[in-house]
Formats: structure tokens, sequence, C-alpha cells
């Protein structure tokens, strides 16, 4: 799989976002329009929380100012690396 970027978030794992899935949150979520924005939730979140649904995926939240919402981006993590699953822009940390 071709990767757009990998970074390392605050817990020393890597994070990586595939072609394929920006291609899905793109057409999801079109109101992202730089993959950038994820880069900077996932390097600096302002919370991160566990998924009530699942125990392997992580929720990154970041406050954007312009938008006045916070960008969400699920983190699902196998054998202690991590991939984005998809990102939204959300009213609150929930």
């Amino acid at each position: 799989m071709d990767n757009l970027f990998e970074i390392t978030d605050k817990t020393g794992r890597r994070i990586r976002l595939t072609k394929e899935r920006w291609k899905h949150i793109k057409k999801e979520h079109p109101e992202i329009v730089d993959y950038e924005d994820i880069k900077r939730t996932l390097f600096r979140p302002d919370k991160i929380l566990e998924s009530d649904r699942d125990e392997k995926v992580k929720w990154f939240f970041r406050y954007n100012k312009n938008k006045k919402r916070y960008m969400k981006v699920s983190v699902k993590y196998l054998n202690n690396e991590g991939f984005v699953i998809t990102s939204h822009y959300t009213a609150k940390i929930h």
C-alpha cells in the first residue's frame, strides 16, 4: 500500500495514512480538503480517547479555529502500528 505519510504519535507508535484511506475520506467527508490537517491532528492532538466500539481504535481530536469544530481522526492499532481509518469534523469531543 502506498502511504501519503507516516508519523510517530505521542506514545511512540507509527501511524500511516494510505492513499486508499485518503480517497475514502475525500469522498465521504469532502469538507476535509488537505490531509495536512489530519497529520497536524495526529501530531498535536488536543485530546485522545479510546473508542467505545473497538478497543484497538483511538480517536484523536484537534480544534480548528477557522471551522469552529474539532477534527476527529480515527486510528486503528494492529501489532503496535496505527493506520488512519477515517476523519471528519465534529462539534464536540465525544
